[in-house]
């Protein structure tokens, strides 16, 4: 796999008859995705193709590295002159062209690193310190924004020195003071500021030497008149150059483009011309930073300082997991109001779990909840206005709108997982997907049965209803497809009848419903619902069908956009080896004097704790429609 990494164009030089430029190709400072490539880790065999954004099929020429320095890496490149007409000769001609107009202001090398790279918790990217160049690019926009074709303008004017041939007479080449910064690195404002110290400085000799001249009372001798003569011609060599220096300055005044900010890595992509921003991402299946931390905690029982030189078995693949330990050892003080910043890292990866978890679950898979936070009183209408047709002098009928309000507490689920000791230190991919396919096979099941079990009610400042409790179940038409049709329309009647639109409105159903209904046939052998699937599809004119086992018989129309759903965007995982708890789903509470309770210490066990707040409500009555029946195909 090909990466790339852009850099400043530094031309030191341009030459426009042979077709040449030279100038630095990569430096160490990290690019804009927080990636650093090391100048001295860098190999190549010279020379090497110069190609145009990166691709293989449109090289424009060859380049020569120099050997790397701490600094970077500096190049000499050359396009080719061709006489013969063609594709390659326009090509070349295009590229030349667009480098001398500025259009092509920036340059990128294709590299492969040669060992893994290093995560870099200061940049947050990868410190590549080995890597092999492969070809140089000449790119539109690099990712250093200060690459332009006007500073290439401006560096090659401070370097060329002076055209004769523009001057009425012979002048002398002035040059900055030795400890100043070499030109090539100088903006035109730098060079215009050095310039103009540089001619105060030979002024103010200028007037020292005639002050001297004047206390004498007598004549420049020879010495001070060569000297005198010399400041003379090159402030006035000085005079010409700033005058050619501040036109230019305007000249890129008016040319310059504002740096646009993208939002993403797609955005910035399209504006470099389509060149990609390569990254490197874990091949690791989602969720296993997460396992990973969960098993760090449980191999070493709670204790962070030793969880985070047990993760460093994991530094080569998920270096996450030890930043989170090593976050949270470190101590907070009262005088130091960011000490918790450095627990950050832990979101990404309770994140990423939930990204894993919630496609596994209803309530990831149906689209529009309005999801809203704890303890907030939302305002929700619960009837509508009156409207109807009026005859010519008739008086209009007169309604109001119905409000009230809903808020959602803070309630939470949780679990205990027991696993072996030795089965929470084995960091095989086989462990890692035993607890990581449990956790989420758990809570999706738990939560699927808690948001559609009709006789799920809700207990206060303790757990929510069921979306579908409390419905009055629509009488199913019977177990065939064609009454599964009568079904959906009768559930689609109901809650148009009571105001709410069915627009966006999701069927949820078990897979074995789904299953008989994409296997039904007309009378003519063909599908009934053509769109339909074991895990889901559309029926009825685009309805969308979630399934899921927890649905059992029940089939349930429902609009999302009138349940208000919450959730903290966590899950918050504790480890003990010491406790004694009850192995069962359905614990005594509180505990009796027949109630079994297991030592974990005693049978070399670990329980992991996971709790996760979320709660629901329906917004407005009537979004949520269902029947019970099993169809047969």
């Amino acid at each position: 796999m090909l990466d790339r990494a852009y850099a400043v164009l530094h031309v030191k030089a341009i030459d426009l008859e042979q077709r040449t430029i030279a100038g630095i190709a990569s430096t160490p400072e990290p690019d804009r995705m927080g990636d650093i490539v090391e100048p001295l880790g860098i190999s190549f065999k010279n020379p090497l193709p110069l190609l145009l954004y990166h691709d293989a099929k449109k090289p424009v020429g060859r380049v020569t590295f120099n050997a790397p320095t701490a600094d970077g890496l500096a190049f000499t490149a050359s396009l080719p002159i061709v006489d013969e007409p063609g594709t390659l000769r326009d090509r070349v001609d295009e590229a030349w062209q667009s480098i001398k107009a500025g259009l092509l202001a920036g340059v990128s090398i294709g590299f492969r690193p040669t060992v893994s790279p290093e995560f870099n918790k200061a940049t947050g990217g990868f410190r590549i310190t080995k890597s092999e160049i492969l070809e140089l690019s000449l790119v539109t926009i690099p990712a250093n924004a200060g690459a332009s074709i006007s500073s290439i303008k401006s560096l090659d004017l401070a370097a060329s020195g002076r055209d004769s041939s523009r001057d009425r007479g012979p002048l002398p080449i002035v040059r900055v003071d030795k400890d100043a910064q070499p030109m090539e690195q100088k903006t035109i404002n730098e060079q215009i500021t050095s310039y103009e110290n540089t001619r105060a400085a030979k002024h103010g000799r200028m007037t020292a030497i005639m002050d001297k001249s004047a206390a004498a009372g007598a004549t420049l001798d020879d010495t001070e008149t060569e000297e005198y003569d010399g400041l003379v011609a090159e402030i006035k060599a000085i005079d010409a150059h700033l005058v050619r220096l501040h036109a230019l300055e305007s000249t890129v005044i008016t040319k310059a483009t504002p740096v646009v900010v993208t939002p993403n890595a797609a955005a910035a992509s399209d504006a470099r011309g389509g060149i990609p921003v390569i990254q490197v991402r874990s091949m690791l299946p989602k969720g296993t930073g997460f396992v990973r931390y969960v098993q760090g905690l449980a191999a070493c029982k709670g204790n962070l300082m030793q969880a985070f030189e047990y993760a460093k078995r994991w530094d080569d693949s998920t270096p996450e997991v030890g930043l989170v330990f090593k976050a949270a050892v470190a101590a907070g003080t009262t005088t130091d109001a960011t000490w918790a910043g450095p627990l950050a890292p832990l979101m990404p990866l309770t994140s990423e779990f939930l990204e894993l978890l919630r496609p596994a679950t209803i309530l990831g898979k149906v689209p529009g909840f309005r999801q809203v936070p704890f303890n907030v009183t939302i305002a929700s209408q619960t009837g509508g206005g009156t409207y109807q047709w009026v005859g010519q002098g008739a008086p209009k009928p007169v309604g109001k709108l119905q409000f009230g309000s809903v808020s959602l507490t803070i309630t939470k689920c949780a679990g205990i997982v027991v696993i072996t000791l030795e089965l929470a230190r084995t960091s095989t991919p086989s462990a890692e997907a035993v607890i990581r396919q449990d956790m989420i096979n758990g809570i999706a099941a738990f939560l699927d049965v808690e948001f559609t079990d009709p006789t799920k009610a809700a207990v206060a400042g303790v757990s929510p209803g069921s979306v579908t409790n409390g419905v009055t179940p629509i009488t199913t038409a019977g177990t065939t497809p064609a009454n599964a049709r009568t079904d959906i329309q009768a559930m689609a009647n109901a809650m148009v009848a009571a105001n709410i639109p069915i627009g966006g409105a999701v069927l949820l159903m078990s897979s074995t419903n789904a299953l008989a209904l994409s296997n039904a046939l007309n009378a003519l052998g063909q599908p009934l619902f053509p769109s339909m699937s074991l895990d889901g599809g559309t029926v009825m004119g685009g309805i969308r069908v979630i399934t899921s086992q927890a649905m059992g018989t029940t089939v349930a129309l429902v609009q999302p956009d009138a349940i208000l759903y919450a959730d903290d965007g966590g899950v918050t995982i504790d480890v003990s080896q010491e406790a004694s708890v009850q192995m069962d789903s359905a614990p005594d509470n509180p505990g009796v004097a027949t109630t079994v309770l297991t030592s974990l210490w005693q049978n070399n066990l670990v329980g992991l704790r996971a709790e996760r707040f979320i709660n629901w409500k329906k917004a407005r009555a009537g979004c949520v429609q269902y029947t019970v029946a099993t169809y047969t195909a």
